[in-house]
């Protein structure tokens, strides 16, 4: 039996990651903002012993109100509530660098992390989109090359904010009257292309150093930018050839930028559908598809891949003249995956929009629970995943049949822990170090 155990993350997204769960009789179309949806998804998550949960986010309204629930509550606030009500799931949101400050947005992070004893993580965005531009002041997104340029800048003070304190700045010495040493203080003094940052953080180094950071781009800058900071990486492929050659491409990345391979966990995307026989799992799988409102698919595939309104036929293949990955400013890596998908099984835009409605591009499984956790140990015994970021297409119904159906399978299998164990921060549950203070120098070996 392998003592290499899975990391499971539960990506929670409103009534799930299928557009049209929220038209199923069971879903709550109000779930989006009930604080108690929230807090009955992260104790299922964490009786599965889920290793962590993940909320995406971003400054802008998404699409049409006309689709599916809209809007969302800020992530970060959510979690502190969440932290509460939970004991040991790791608790990640999605923050943007293109249209936050450093400082503010450590500041939070290291609250979260100390208020939930160390389960904080950080998914790392460079927000693509010109709504979300025009939100803050802009006409249109910056370049793709000089947002991540700005996010490594806003990463690396962020690093500097989490250490200018050190582990043992407080004394609290009631008897000399000295709370800290100041000597232990160490402000950034940050002069940048992007960021002047003077001072230290208003808050103490946290549990974890710093939170567990997370990245989900798979573009080049994306894939760079992971190989230099990323601890764990979501990500989206559609067949297992695609999955290990991303993989292992990652994985080089990472020994080249000097840093332990296996200190970067990849969790490709799975929305499972799951049923008691194949056959039920399929009739599930098309309720879901009949339900799609396909003039909101058609929008969203025209904005995606950056063609005017009214292009796009239905029952028409995409057109051949589509822009090529290098002139794309937006989400690049998504672009590509659903221009290759529709090539590869020639998928007119009816079937294309079927095959993107539960996952956006994600690997959707249909089947039943053995065959949903063989799919999982493949993919991670044959060189493809380290884990899986697991997308219930209805929620909660789909999380609880994971927990409950196929979770028992991979305990069974000896893939994934019976139990959480000593291990309590978010960082040792994914095998990592707690990072070491950039500021203290490690005595010299004699």
């Amino acid at each position: 039996m392998s003592s290499r155990k899975l990391h499971l993350n539960a990506f929670l997204m409103n009534t799930g990651h299928h557009e049209a769960s929220w038209r199923l009789p069971e879903s709550d179309p109000h779930a989006h903002v009930e604080p108690a949806h929230y807090v009955r998804l992260a104790r299922t998550a964490e009786r599965g012993t889920f290793d962590s949960l993940f909320l995406a986010d971003g400054p802008q309204l998404w699409g049409s109100v006309a689709q599916r629930p809209a809007g969302a509550l800020e992530p970060l606030t959510l979690l502190t509530a969440l932290a509460t009500a939970t004991e040991h799931i790791g608790l990640i949101a999605t923050a943007s660098t293109s249209y936050n400050s450093p400082y503010n947005l450590a500041r939070k992070f290291a609250s979260l992390d100390i208020i939930s004893g160390g389960r904080a993580g950080w998914n790392i965005v460079t927000t693509a989109g010109a709504e979300a531009a025009r939100n803050f002041g802009l006409d249109a997104e910056p370049p793709h090359a000089e947002r991540y340029a700005r996010a490594a800048e806003f990463l690396d003070v962020a690093l500097k904010l989490w250490d200018s304190w050190e582990d043992d700045t407080i004394l609290a010495d009631k008897a000399s009257g000295v709370w800290g040493d100041d000597a232990k203080i160490h402000p950034p003094r940050h002069r940048g292309t992007y960021f002047s940052v003077e001072g230290a953080l208003n808050v103490p180094r946290s549990p974890q150093g710093y939170p567990l950071l997370v990245q989900a781009g798979s573009s080049q800058d994306g894939k760079e930018f992971a190989a230099r900071y990323a601890e764990a990486v979501f990500t989206a492929q559609q067949t297992l050839a695609d999955a290990q050659a991303f993989y292992a491409g990652l994985k080089a990345r990472t020994g080249a930028a000097g840093r332990d391979p296996e200190h970067l966990k990849v969790l490709p995307g799975i929305v499972p559908v799951i049923g008691s026989t194949e056959a039920e799992a399929r009739e599930h799988e098309q309720v879901l598809e009949d339900h799609i409102v396909h003039r909101h698919g058609v929008a969203n595939l025209e904005r995606l891949l950056q063609l005017p309104l009214g292009t796009l036929e239905l029952d028409a293949e995409l057109p051949a003249d589509l822009p090529s990955e290098d002139a794309v400013e937006g989400a690049k890596s998504r672009y590509t995956l659903v221009v290759e998908l529709a090539r590869r099984d020639r998928l007119t835009v009816r079937q294309l929009i079927g095959r993107l409605g539960g996952g956006r591009g994600h690997l959707t499984f249909a089947g039943t629970p053995e065959q949903i956790a063989d799919t999982i140990e493949t993919w991670f015994t044959q060189g493809a995943a380290d884990g899986f970021n697991i997308m219930p297409a209805v929620l909660p119904s789909g999380l609880d049949a994971f927990v409950d159906h196929v979770v028992p399978i991979l305990r069974a299998r000896g893939l994934l822990r019976t139990e959480y164990g000593p291990r309590r921060t978010l960082r040792e549950r994914y095998g990592l170090p707690r990072p070491a203070n950039q500021y203290v120098k490690t005595p010299a070996l004699v």
